[in-house]
């Protein structure tokens, strides 16, 4: 059984690659429109996301808006890596890369390359 992570990388190179034919999706739409709808998508789903947690914080039964606009913007970001040619095993690759190390650690050796 694929893990959804998976399924979401096929499902958006299928729609990368299918944005002219007849069955418009959502995400065949973003592609069409080009990486400036998408970065706009990702800005707006980032503003959620701030947005759910204040008002979390102010209230902490309000935490399921949390989630929700962070799919929202997870799913936007997997349209954005598509668009450059990668997928969710390059950004878990990332992750792996940087387990176990300092992240203060991390940010200096970035500086210094």
């Amino acid at each position: 059984m694929k893990n959804i992570l998976t399924l979401l990388d096929e499902v958006m190179e299928n729609r990368k690659n299918n944005i002219n034919s007849d069955n418009k999706s959502y995400i065949a739409l973003l592609y069409q429109k080009g990486l400036d709808s998408i970065l706009k998508k990702i800005a707006e789903e980032s503003g959620e996301v701030i947005m759910a947690s204040k008002d979390a914080s102010y209230n902490s039964q309000n935490t399921d808006k949390i989630t929700y606009e962070v799919a929202d913007l997870w799913f936007h970001s997997l349209i954005l890596m598509h668009y450059h040619g990668l997928s969710s095993q390059d950004i878990l690759q990332e992750l792996e890369r940087r387990e176990g190390k300092s992240g203060i650690i991390e940010k200096l050796e970035r500086e210094n390359k």
